[in-house]
């Protein structure tokens, strides 16, 4: 993930539910009546502003996802759904998508006045906010990266914003035109560069906008009614909202605390705030503890790809892990393949999560659950079902694999393989599991086979003194998704990337075959069963390949919440999952048993979803 990544640690990638449809509004679906709790909380780090047209901060974006709806939105389940616009449609070409809007609806003020109708130019003011470089947006390009004439407006290569790719055709009707056809163009709406602002109120607030609640207007779920910095923040349903049957949280008050991770877990005992963070150090005297056991549960995993990267480009190894010999050793598929199925995942993420790591191991890079077409997820498409399926940890098939190498490699390189290991000395976790995987692959495929070599890094500018640099020989990494599709997965393999540069293998062949599998890929933009099963391809052979090893997911970790799981918005890309609309806070916390049993039906519900969104599309 590239300028993405810096704003959305935990957030990333939108289920792909929506080629070829043409959606409407279904009549008569009245919300099921829940009753919730209000929700508090508290928070050390304070709102530099509430600009949502500016801002790359994940807690400024939970202001907007909860106070400005958006033209579409996600459900628990990950189908998209009508908001503001209540259909759309995609011309034949992909590139101009035409949204007719919600009539009747009003930006409200903090205190809940009326200020104006929602109305499609508001979308179109917003956008000529966004692209003004004097505004300085840190999300502009994710908007004029796709938008006819948008990169040029913002560049100055234009000045007629009439020419930019978004127009009013109407009061109700909204068209986007795109430079080039963008099969997850919809899931983009759902973010803050696409959100709406009404154009006269900008004008009125001028650089003031955003700048307090009182400088921003609201068209969504709740109302911003007080910010006292560095003391507290209320959202209050806003009543007038059109689907406020289904906001259940009426009021959502956080206050400051700069102590508030080391508060928060003895604050909740006390019953002051409806949930916080169980910390590592903590989480086993909560688990063994009769009563705080029935408190925790798992956190929500996230859609960072967490894999073991095998440098194809040492260039600046030291010399003392001879990294001239790890670059013969590592051209070599039997080697890569004997530390592929050697790994011992499970023993890995043990020291990440020792309750349960088998919720956060994949066997693919693109993780479960990120994007679907034609009614199966993406993880099942050929080539990666077969991936899924199978566990890669093999002892005997890892031997094997040794003993071809050994053979292949005897004369050419020198036994035992130096294998310079990098990991960050931030915490425990990482050198712990550095340990782990040395002891574990020595002990099975032997001390004269490879020398795992774990070498501490500082925090401070990791990434660039390792990975980037080329200073490694086999390293934990991590990938980020930028939109809801299968292409993001692919960029750190891209001739730019910046990972472990499979292109400058000895043998060009294999990666040639995987970069022509992925340009076939993004060229096929209409018919998106097509693209996932060629995106599919491309993946399944780049692990066949053993360039890299699967391990686990990112997030989890451990919560003690009111909060009813499996109630929020589905979204693993934009903001839609700090959403607290359809959130329930609950009298009691649930437990990792009954978590893990809604997990399983909540995979069952969206499976049976995906389905049924398939089934439509194809009518």
């Amino acid at each position: 993930m590239k300028s993405l990544k810096k704003m959305f640690p935990v957030l990333l990638i939108l289920v792909m539910l929506f080629a070829g449809c043409t959606p409407k509004e279904e009549e008569g679906n009245g919300a099921e009546v829940r009753e919730s709790e209000d929700y508090y909380g508290i928070y050390s780090g304070e709102l530099t502003t509430i600009n949502y047209l500016t801002t790359s901060s994940t807690a400024e974006f939970a202001i907007a996802a909860n106070t400005i709806d958006c033209l579409v939105e996600y459900d628990n389940l990950g189908i998209v759904r009508p908001a503001m616009a209540t259909e759309w449609t995609i011309s034949d070409d992909g590139l101009v998508w035409t949204f007719t809007l919600r009539e009747g609806q009003h930006w409200y003020t903090h205190d809940g006045t009326e200020y104006a109708e929602v109305t499609a130019q508001d979308w179109v003011d917003a956008m000529k906010y966004l692209l003004n470089p004097d505004n300085a947006s840190a999300t502009a390009d994710i908007a004029y990266r796709v938008l006819k004439n948008g990169e040029k407006y913002f560049l100055g290569e234009i000045d007629d914003f009439d020419e930019v790719g978004v127009k009013a055709l109407d009061k109700y009707t909204l068209e986007y035109t795109l430079e080039k056809p963008v099969p997850y163009f919809l899931s983009m709406l759902t973010y803050c560069p696409f959100m709406p602002a009404n154009g006269q109120f900008l004008e009125e607030v001028g650089e003031k906008f955003g700048t307090d609640n009182e400088y921003l207007l609201y068209n969504g779920a709740y109302l911003f009614t007080v910010w006292e910095p560095q003391e507290m923040q209320v959202l209050e349903k806003n009543e007038n909202y059109w689907d406020a049957d289904k906001v259940y949280i009426k009021k959502i008050e956080s206050k400051y605390n700069k102590e508030a991770a080391t508060l928060a877990p003895e604050m909740f005992l006390r019953g002051e705030i409806s949930g916080c963070d169980i910390s590592t150090d903590l989480l086993d005297e909560w688990m063994n503890d009769p009563e705080k056991s029935k408190m925790v549960r798992p956190a929500s995993t996230s859609f960072y790809s967490y894999f073991y990267a095998f440098n194809f480009d040492p260039r600046s190894v030291p010399e003392e892990y001879e990294p001239d010999n790890w670059k013969i050793a590592v051209n070599n598929i039997n080697f890569r393949k004997a530390l592929f199925h050697g790994l011992d995942r499970t023993a890995a993420v043990l020291t990440l999560d020792p309750y349960t790591p088998e919720r956060m191991i994949t066997n693919t890079i693109t993780l479960k659950n990120f994007a679907a077409a034609g009614g199966k997820d993406y993880t099942e498409f050929d080539g990666l079902a077969d991936i899924v399926a199978r566990e890669s940890f093999d002892p005997e098939l890892a031997v094997e694999y040794r003993d071809k190498a050994k053979e292949e490699l005897e004369g050419e390189a020198t036994f035992p393989i130096k294998v310079m290991m990098p990991y960050n000395t931030s915490g425990t976790q990482w050198t712990n599991e550095s340990q782990v995987v040395e002891q574990q692959l020595e002990n099975l495929l032997g001390e004269d086979f490879i020398d795992i070599i774990p070498v501490g890094f500082p925090p401070s500018g990791f990434l660039n003194a390792t990975r980037r640099a080329g200073n490694y020989c086999f390293q934990k990494c991590n990938w980020g998704p930028d939109y809801a599709d299968p292409e993001t997965y692919t960029d750190p393999w891209m001739p730019d990337g910046t990972y472990n540069w499979p292109e400058r293998a000895f043998d060009p062949e294999p990666y040639n075959h995987y970069k022509s599998l992925v340009d076939q890929a993004k060229e096929e933009v209409l018919d998106l069963e097509r693209r996932f099963e060629l995106f599919a391809e491309a993946e399944a052979f780049l692990i066949d390949q053993a360039w890299v090893i699967p391990i686990h997911c990112g997030g989890g970790g451990y919560v003690a919440t009111k909060l009813e799981p499996f109630t929020s918005p589905y979204a693993p890309f934009g903001i839609a999952d700090l959403q607290y609309k359809g959130q329930v806070v609950m009298k009691e916390p649930i437990d990792t048993e009954e978590y893990m049993r809604r997990y399983e039906e909540w995979e069952q519900a969206r499976k049976a979803a995906l389905e049924e969104q398939a089934a439509k599309q194809g009518q």
